[in-house]
């Protein structure tokens, strides 16, 4: 029998599966306490199967559904815009500094690594962006200051070195092919696992950002989901906050029914949906990636 015994394949197999059911967990245990009644969830405690189900949290969140689909479509374009820009800089950074023949690899290599370990700051950023650059209250204040990672490019530079043989290069170029063509054709193709781990880390970075709004975005038009579900967050904590002051009675009933743990999950999944969704598409590249490109001997 070729293989494991069938008892430990049965085994490993569900201890894997077993591994991947605690991972999922948490995320099913949000979805079910965003569908749970608040009353309920107040008096039963967090269930995996809830005494009463109620929608009343994405009503409340969805209220202004207008606003949350600007928001969503902000966050769409800035994520994908942002990732393809940061992979089209950081990769071509990488690449000039993972060829030995570039005359000038040290000194860009020491330029990256010096910013790791010192950056200006927020107030001279702060400076720069709305001064400089003059990019307050648009879109690409949300895109630019992520566009570039020096510890993403020191990973692409590390994978295009031990990824890259030097002779396909050698032989792209014995060919006649340019550095751009020898790029675009020969290096992206196999360096597609790498490409797509730092696409993964940048399209989550700019989907989860929501400081950038906070510095540079006043325009409610252009403001991403993240700062948008955390206003929200915001003014629920505030009125909760303030309840005693209230004095109308059916404001002070209907500020106690108002769905703040439920609406909380609810905004959980609303956030993480859409980019949980999107990961099987990287995971096709991972795959894909490991499958092209080789040196024959």
């Amino acid at each position: 029998m070729n293989g494991l015994p069938l008892f430990w394949d049965i085994f490993l197999t569900s201890l894997v599966g077993l591994f991947a059911l605690v991972c999922v967990f948490p995320f099913v245990l949000i979805v079910i306490i965003s569908l749970t009644d608040e009353m309920s969830l107040a008096k039963n405690g967090y269930r995996f199967i809830p005494k009463q189900w109620s929608f009343e949290a994405y009503k409340y969140v969805f209220k202004g559904s207008s606003a949350l689909g600007q928001a969503y479509s902000t966050t769409i374009f800035i994520t994908v815009v942002g990732t393809v820009a940061a992979l089209a800089i950081m990769s071509l950074y990488a690449y000039a500094l993972s060829r030995k023949n570039f005359k000038f690899r040290k000194f860009f290599t020491f330029f990256a690594f010096f910013t790791m370990l010192f950056s200006g700051g927020l107030v001279p950023t702060y400076i720069v962006v709305t001064q400089l650059l003059n990019l307050r209250d648009s879109i690409w204040a949300l895109i630019l200051p992520m566009a570039c990672n020096a510890w993403y490019i020191m990973i692409l530079k590390t994978f295009f070195k031990t990824s890259v043989p030097d002779a396909i290069v050698e032989s792209a170029k014995i060919d006649g092919a340019s550095e751009v063509r020898t790029f675009l054709q020969i290096v992206l193709p196999i360096s597609l696992p790498g490409i797509a781990t730092i696409a993964l880390f940048s399209t989550l970075g700019y989907w989860n950002d929501w400081f950038n709004a906070l510095l540079y975005i006043d325009n409610a038009e252009i403001i991403p989901l993240q700062y948008m579900l955390m206003k929200i967050q915001n003014s629920m904590d505030f009125l909760r906050g303030n309840i005693n002051a209230v004095s109308s009675a059916e404001s002070l009933k209907a500020m106690q029914q108002m769905p703040q743990e439920t609406a909380r999950m609810a905004m959980v999944v609303l956030a993480t949906g859409p980019i949980v969704l999107a990961y099987p598409f990287f995971q096709r590249f991972f795959i894909q990636g490991l499958t092209i490109g080789a040196v024959k001997e």
